[in-house]
């Protein structure tokens, strides 16, 4: 690990004396490169060198132990050090742990109503509504895709796009099957009904991300459809676009302009032929771990929100909160740093695991 972490840090003073250079200074290109290297590598070697110079401190005060007019007060400073070294070198375990090139990304967020009927879309509204709620509370920027309504004020689709700093890095692991439990409006008897919706976060891919080519695209437009106003089912504003090597078909009908409607789609096409991507490359590395980060696994549930007990329980981590009126009003930050802790968690396990094993294989 500290080979490792001497390596880095040489890396970023190299880095750092090549941005010097008025050569690097002149191209943008390289200059945004070096700047984003440095950003990512700074947290780890500023946690290193303050290690080494506790490592170095708590070797200065050991010797004044032999001091007898000393020893009193090194000790004290002696435990508070150690306690430091150990802190430091739990960040930096952390901080090892192998980034996922997508946590900068934004997001294409998708929430669909599952079984249950009106329940069901009626619970896949108030979804969209927590997180829209707590993207406006991290400051990021929602726009809606696509929305597709029931009559009864519910939602059967979704589509948003999510724009910020990390939104990827904290919405990943929202990807999967929601479950509520709660009586309906439209129950008389008041009895507890079970409905879900599902909710997929996929990272924004960009055209330099995913190429597609055009011959592989069947483009369909059509009248659009819903509520009442100029420009519905009197022209072809809407889009459908088919990907014919994958069968993946998008279609977008907010706009009144097919070719925004046709920008739109392609956004989100080009999103979930990315996560069809991620998701075989991941299968690839480990097709025993269905829990890996990212797959985009939508058939098992992953949380239960009761509105009896007010209560919210992650089934992956796990983890219970009674807190579910807050987080449905997007104060979800318990929920997302419960989540995001067990799993970055079990990436340090695993990235434990696997230097010791290199360490033995070395012997």
């Amino acid at each position: 690990m500290f080979d490792k972490l001497t390596s880095v840090e040489a890396r970023y003073d190299q880095v750092m004396a090549e941005m010097a250079d008025p050569a690097v200074q002149a191209d943008s290109t390289r200059f945004r490169n070096h700047s984003k290297a440095l950003s990512e590598m700074q947290p780890l070697v500023e946690q290193f060198r303050e290690y080494k110079d506790v490592v170095a401190h708590i070797a200065t005060t050991q010797e004044l132990l032999k001091d007898a007019d000393m020893r009193e007060l090194a000790q004290e400073e002696l435990a508070s050090l150690e306690a430091r070294r150990d802190a430091l070198l739990a960040d930096i375990r952390v901080l090892l742990v192998p980034k996922d090139p997508n946590d900068a990304k934004n997001v294409v967020l998708e929430i669909r109503a599952g079984t249950g009927g009106d329940e069901a879309a009626l619970f896949a509204s108030d979804l969209f509504r927590m997180y829209s709620r707590y993207a406006e509370r991290q400051g990021w920027r929602l726009e809606v895709l696509n929305l597709s309504e029931t009559g009864s004020g519910g939602t059967k689709e979704v589509i948003a796009l999510i724009e910020g700093r990390n939104v990827y890095s904290r919405l990943k692991y929202e990807s999967g099957v929601h479950r509520v439990q709660r009586v309906p409006a439209t129950e008389a008897s008041g009895r507890i009904h079970t409905s879900t919706a599902t909710v997929a976060v996929l990272p924004e891919a960009e055209e330099v991300d995913i190429q597609i080519d055009a011959k592989d695209l069947r483009v369909d437009t059509f009248c659009s459809s819903g509520p009442g106003g100029q420009s519905v089912n009197t022209t072809y504003s809407a889009v459908r676009i088919t990907h014919i090597p994958t069968g993946v078909v998008v279609s977008q009908q907010d706009e009144k302009s097919q070719i925004k409607n046709r920008a739109k789609a392609m956004k989100v096409l080009r999103s979930r032929l990315y996560e069809m991507e991620m998701r075989k490359q991941q299968d690839a590395i480990a097709k025993d771990r269905r829990t890996q980060v990212g797959t985009g696994e939508r058939s098992e549930k992953i949380r239960t929100y009761n509105f009896r007990e007010n209560r919210i329980t992650d089934h992956r981590i796990p983890f219970t909160m009674h807190q579910l009126t807050q987080a449905l009003d997007g104060d979800l930050t318990e929920l997302v740093d419960a989540a995001v802790t067990f799993h970055t968690s079990e990436k340090l396990k695993e990235a434990t695991t696997a230097d010791a094993t290199a360490g033995q294989d070395d012997d």
